[in-house]
């Protein structure tokens, strides 16, 4: 079984025999980490994050839940095999998988693209002659000055949250790039009534932010020397691509394994959230500048990006050899169970 997701996150999923062991029924019973993994405090899920992982375990309009699928899966086969690695996780984790499921917790490692690779389009042939528009912009901004913002294809972004992250955006007064997305959470698209970014803000922010419109070659983009930081709704993507380069983090997490990966980030120094309300998850253009604020301007920015460095050394090392060791001993995992 291939999961793409955190080590962690199955960990808080539990297997079955645990979770009628220690059963969880409301939405407070999901916010903590559950009794069978030791973790700190800070390791747990806001209330809306909780919700969705609540809904997760209940039968959806198949009549069977999403953790009912991956119990199945997984009581079928003979390994789990993460796209992660230990440097990346808490270090109880594979141990406690391996306890939890009884058999092998073997990490992939973070199988991270070369950014070389990122620069093909749909059909697979070559794009380095028609260089993208994103990264022209990007070669006339300063060192490190440019705040790359992407939220990925699925995380379920509102008309209004696009707005109140514009908005906070032109707040911050920082350099930023923003692969933008239309919104999947409901709202405008840009092409109805309610248009897609705030009434005046690219002539407001021209200059300094730049807003693209479809496909941007992220790996690339994050190699860029002009990017200093990533606000991230860290999908685990993402964020594996970001240690890469040892990028420090803005987050801004909205469901499934995004809010542990969020946390994990927060507990190794390397990254900031965005303030949340309690209730809904919902946040504020103040919120959102006083997050970017922090990582790109105030003096608590070096300290972050000097973590993101380290845990970049401790993940990738210096010539990326240790992720390409996970995928060796993969290897050779697979064949001793052949």
């Amino acid at each position: 079984m291939f999961l793409i997701v955190t080590g962690t996150m199955l960990a808080y999923n539990g297997s079955r025999r645990e979770n009628a062991s220690h059963p969880r029924v409301t939405v407070d019973d999901f916010m903590p980490m559950p009794r069978w993994f030791p973790s700190p405090p800070s390791l747990a899920f806001r209330r809306q994050e909780a919700a969705w992982m609540a809904a997760a375990f209940r039968p959806n309009a198949s009549g069977v839940s999403d953790i009912e699928r991956t119990w199945r899966t997984e009581e079928r086969c003979r390994l789990l095999v993460f796209r992660s690695c230990p440097e990346a996780e808490p270090r109880t984790v594979f141990p406690l998988l391996a306890e939890l499921f009884g058999k092998p917790a073997v990490p992939a490692g973070l199988l991270l693209p070369e950014p070389e690779e990122d620069a093909r389009d749909g059909g697979g042939h070559s794009n380095a002659v028609a260089r993208p528009g994103a990264l022209q912009w990007l070669d006339g901004q300063p060192p490190r000055s440019v705040l790359y913002v992407a939220l990925g294809s699925e995380a379920p972004v509102t008309a209004a949250s696009v707005h109140e992250l514009a908005l906070g955006l032109e707040l911050s007064g920082v350099r930023f790039l923003w692969a933008l997305r239309p919104p999947s959470g409901g709202g405008g698209t840009g092409t109805g009534e309610q248009p897609l970014l705030p009434e005046g803000f690219e002539e407001r922010t021209r200059g300094r932010g730049a807003a693209c419109m479809g496909w941007v070659p992220q790996v690339r983009v994050l190699a860029h020397a002009a990017v200093g930081a990533f606000l991230t709704h860290c999908g685990w993507g993402s964020v594996a691509e970001s240690l890469r380069f040892g990028h420090p983090l803005v987050m801004l997490p909205f469901v499934v394994d995004q809010g542990l990966i969020a946390r994990m980030m927060s507990e190794r120094g390397v990254g900031v959230e965005v303030a949340r309300r309690d209730d809904d998850g919902g946040f504020s253009r103040d919120d959102v500048a006083a997050a970017v604020t922090r990582v790109m301007v105030e003096e608590e920015g070096k300290e972050l990006a000097l973590n993101a460095k380290r845990l970049r050394e401790l993940v990738v090392g210096d010539d990326g050899g240790r992720q390409e060791r996970y995928v060796d001993e993969l290897v050779e995992c697979l064949q001793r169970h052949s």
